[in-house]
């Protein structure tokens, strides 16, 4: 990375998991037509994960957004996903980097503290995410995820992503704190303008950021 190019925090999305698959289909795309998102975590159980999953996987991929998968490798190959989201712990964490990876993306969560962050980051994944995928039940960013997002970030290479607050400002909050990525869910699915408006002042609130800082 050049020296002078400004370090950005980009916007991953959550999907909701309590929509049904055929609603939630034309919520994603609006969503990502409304800029950049670097991913979409897809999250559920058995069949209904099955559902969401076909649905969302290549409307993401069309937009040049990475689809991960909660925990279900199957899922995923079946899918053709570009990668799993391991919150389950270690063992699984590690059992799927070393089936999927380097072919697929591996990222884990469910992190609660500074030592399972670093156990979790010698397995090498491509982002620890901080805080729960169903978090954002306050305005702002839950502060335990925060500050270990904050931490990650400032010590180590490996990206984090914090899970985001129900409010779009809460992006600041993140790129603030030099954290890589910030996910959102609510703030983007149940914004009344639509979600590509939420997706745009998203990247509008992050670029601001990264001029100030930069």
């Amino acid at each position: 990375m050049p020296e002078t190019e400004v370090r950005r925090c980009r916007l991953c999305l959550v999907a909701p998991h309590d929509i049904d698959p055929n609603d939630l289909a034309p919520l994603v795309d609006d969503a990502l037509a409304g800029g950049d998102v670097a991913s979409v975590i897809i999250a559920g159980e058995g069949d209904r994960l099955q559902r969401l999953a076909e649905a969302i996987v290549p409307r993401a991929q069309a937009r040049g957004a990475a689809a991960l998968i909660q925990n279900d490798t199957r899922i995923a190959g079946r899918v053709h996903a570009d990668g799993v989201h391991i919150d389950t712990g270690v063992a699984d964490l590690a059992t799927a980097a070393e089936k999927l990876r380097p072919k697929l993306i591996v990222g884990t969560g469910g992190l609660r503290s500074r030592h399972e962050a670093m156990v979790a980051g010698e397995a090498n994944p491509d982002y620890l995410f901080f805080g729960r995928l169903d978090g954002d039940i306050e305005d702002d960013i839950f502060g335990k995820a925060l500050d270990l997002a904050a931490w990650w970030s400032s010590v180590f290479i490996i990206p984090a992503v914090v899970m985001g607050g129900r409010t779009i400002a809460s992006v600041e909050t993140a790129a603030r704190e030099g954290i890589d990525f910030v996910a959102l869910s609510r703030a983007v699915f149940a914004d009344p303008r639509g979600p590509a408006q939420a997706v745009e002042e998203a990247n509008l609130r992050l670029a601001r950021i990264a001029e100030t800082a930069g």
